[in-house]
């Protein structure tokens, strides 16, 4: 087993990228800029500061740019949040992982507000000690930032480490990071090859609970 897992929220532990997509698409059309839902779907996992600009080609921290973000988040968090629900068995994972003295962390390129709402969402707030969100990131997924802030602290270093993630930009960043990188599908990503190079690929929490002791720890340029 590793001695720490990292794991994003969204797509990972809670099923909210269509509820995601949708708030980004309302708001863009809200303030003029009609976008299709595939195009937003495929950027969901970056956080604001990257998916304004690769969606919209303007500035993240422009006045349309901060409008769009602050739209968003209140279309999601009104409208999307409370239909939102946890991937079967979330909490069973954390808590055995935890019972296996493994130390976990989260690591998600959300704002601290909302990512606490998406915590409890998850219902393992109380069984982790250490998030870090965008508000301890310069930058978001695919940068590492986010990681190597949760790295910090768990106090581990990279090699005991994994990143439980649901799109490539989760796979990004940790190998960016030099942490080893697990997927799951449950996000939304079936094609394993998006996912690559992934250590090993689950379908969800669920999948990953029960076939957890064959988890590989070790980075891919170790193995």
């Amino acid at each position: 087993m590793p001695r720490g897992i990292i794991f994003d929220v969204d797509g990972t532990l809670v099923d909210s990228n269509d509820a995601h997509t949708h708030a980004w698409v309302a708001a863009c059309q809200e303030i003029g800029f009609p976008v299709l839902f595939r195009a937003v779907r495929s950027l969901i996992g970056m956080g604001g500061d990257k998916l304004i600009p690769a969606l919209l080609g303007i500035d993240s921290q422009s006045p349309a740019g901060r409008r769009l973000a602050e739209l968003r988040r209140e279309i999601f968090l009104g409208r999307h949040l409370p239909a939102v629900r946890p991937f079967a068995d979330t909490r069973a994972l954390v808590q055995a992982l935890r019972d296996d003295g493994v130390g976990v962390a989260i690591a998600s390129s959300a704002k601290a507000a909302e990512l606490d709402a998406l915590l409890d969402v998850a219902q393992v707030r109380d069984l982790v000690s250490h998030v870090t969100s965008a508000d301890d990131a310069e930058a978001s997924k695919p940068d590492p930032d986010v990681v190597v802030a949760a790295l910090r602290r768990l106090g581990l270093p990279a090699e005991d480490v994994l990143m439980v993630g649901d799109t490539p930009y989760d796979g990004e960043a940790a190998r960016r990071a030099g942490v080893g990188f697990v997927a799951v599908r449950c996000g939304g990503w079936w094609d394993d090859a998006s996912l690559s190079p992934a250590a090993a690929i689950f379908d969800n929490p669920a999948d990953m609970l029960a076939n957890r002791t064959f988890l590989p720890w070790r980075p891919l340029a170790s193995r």
